[in-house]
């Protein structure tokens, strides 16, 4: 949805920007401040009201999530419950994923599952609709103190809310979904609610978050500085989706509907290598092989004999330090690829999904992608999708940074810990009962 010039989303925000047609903060205060919220207090982010939301309806509903999704039976969904959903080429290969939640009857609503979604709902056959939902907020709010802030924002108790369920509670007279999910690591949250009611809603947790020290959140400070520390490798950040290579009439419709981000790095020139399967980023389990899906065969091939690894890298502060340096070297010398930035999506006018190889003694064994500063542990750190035999904790290797047609450099990497973030409040394990529940003064 797109907010008007006086929305409060924009009070304190430094620069803007047109992310996919919605006008949004580019930036608050900077991107360690509003990166650390999330591992002190909290951080509130507007960044997803650019997300594609598209309701799925109809007596088929579930039995086409069945046919074309990895995830277990759709049908035994109940209302307030989502899944992390998954399509799948008959390579293997992702072509969507997104979340899908639960509605009332045979309705579903999914993010970021289309356009690709659409298609196969059109193409499907089967008695079921789809369509776009064009009137709906979407905020977030990471942060070991997002529950406090949201039950004060509320005036409700929200502690029975499970990791991947919701439920809907009132804000300042209007109605919003509550939903325990977050892409930092830490105990999150998302809200939505109709686009009417945004500006009240935002209002009020804004107002709260600031009592609790948080920061809002803009555009340049989420994405893959929040996915590559917690160790959710995400779509259009850490890898890329084979929507032109896979079935002719995808192709055709993902041509005219679909966004496509270049590529870049040392492994732009292999597409193939930004085309990853549940397993290499880790969510094999959410694989169900019960039912008939697409990319069936493929995938339990590669269950049995997995190639790749998800792992985090950190970078050698050396090499790192010197690629930065080149820049000052004289006009005589080509400097490398800039890494100055905090992460590969910091440069709005030059936004792509970087991919870097990742080489073993030479070889090369998968790539580097989604590249950020960590700040609360101080590195610069990637994630990487690499053979198996070398995801081994501690292993030395190496990235090469940059294009083959500019200068390239070798810069050493290890091997470290997945997820790199991985807390007391990690969101998916965490006891909320260790926060005392509110207590309410009612008049």
């Amino acid at each position: 949805m797109n907010f008007p010039s006086d929305s409060a989303i924009f009070k304190g925000a430094m620069t803007f920007i047109d992310c996919i047609g919605v006008f949004l903060p580019y930036e608050y205060s900077g991107p360690k401040s509003e990166y650390l919220a999330c591992r002190e207090s909290a951080w509130l982010g507007i960044n997803l009201n650019n997300t594609p939301v598209y309701d799925v309806s109809g007596p088929d509903a579930a039995k086409l999530f069945n046919r074309i999704c990895v995830n277990r039976d759709f049908s035994v969904m109940k209302p307030g419950s989502s899944k992390h959903a998954i399509i799948c080429n008959e390579k293997g290969q992702m072509l969507a994923d997104g979340v899908v939640m639960k509605r009332e009857g045979d309705n579903f609503r999914t993010y970021w599952m289309a356009p690709v979604l659409q298609y196969y709902v059109e193409t499907s056959g089967l008695d079921v609709k789809g369509e776009y939902c064009q009137d709906e907020y979407f905020f977030q709010i990471d942060g070991p103190k997002s529950l406090e802030i949201l039950e004060k924002a509320c005036q409700c108790d929200l502690h029975d809310i499970k990791f991947a369920h919701n439920k809907k509670v009132t804000i300042c007279g209007t109605e919003m979904v509550v939903h325990r999910l977050g892409m930092s690591g830490a105990l999150a949250y998302e809200v939505h609610g109709a686009a009417k009611d945004a500006e009240v809603a935002y209002k009020r947790i804004r107002e709260v978050l600031e009592e609790f020290g948080g920061k809002p959140q803009g555009v340049r400070n989420y994405g893959i500085l929040n996915h590559t520390p917690a160790g959710y490798p995400n779509q259009l950040q850490h890898y890329a989706y084979p929507l032109l290579t896979s079935d002719p009439g995808l192709a055709e419709f993902a041509k005219k509907a679909c966004f496509m981000m270049p590529l870049s790095g040392s492994a732009a020139d292999d597409p193939e290598a930004f085309y990853v399967s549940p397993y290499d980023v880790g969510w094999g389990y959410l694989v169900n092989f019960d039912h008939d899906f697409m990319g069936k065969e493929a995938l339990m091939k590669i269950k049995q004999n997995p190639q790749k690894k998800v792992v985090t890298l950190e970078w050698n502060t050396e090499d790192v330090g010197d690629v930065f340096m080149s820049q000052f070297r004289g006009r005589d010398v080509e400097p490398y690829d800039s890494i100055e930035q905090h992460s590969v999506l910091s440069d709005a006018t030059n936004v792509s999904i970087r991919g870097d190889f990742v080489l073993a003694d030479g070889k090369k064994i998968g790539i580097a992608s989604g590249r950020t500063f960590a700040y609360y542990e101080r590195r610069m750190i990637s994630l990487a999708f690499i053979d198996i035999e070398y995801a081994e904790e501690g292993k030395e290797l190496t990235v090469l940074w940059g294009p083959s047609s500019r200068p390239q450099k070798e810069i050493r990497a290890t091997v470290a810990r997945f997820p790199y973030y991985n807390g007391e409040f990690r969101n998916e394990t965490f006891n909320v009962e260790k926060i005392p529940h509110p207590v309410f003064q009612h008049k």
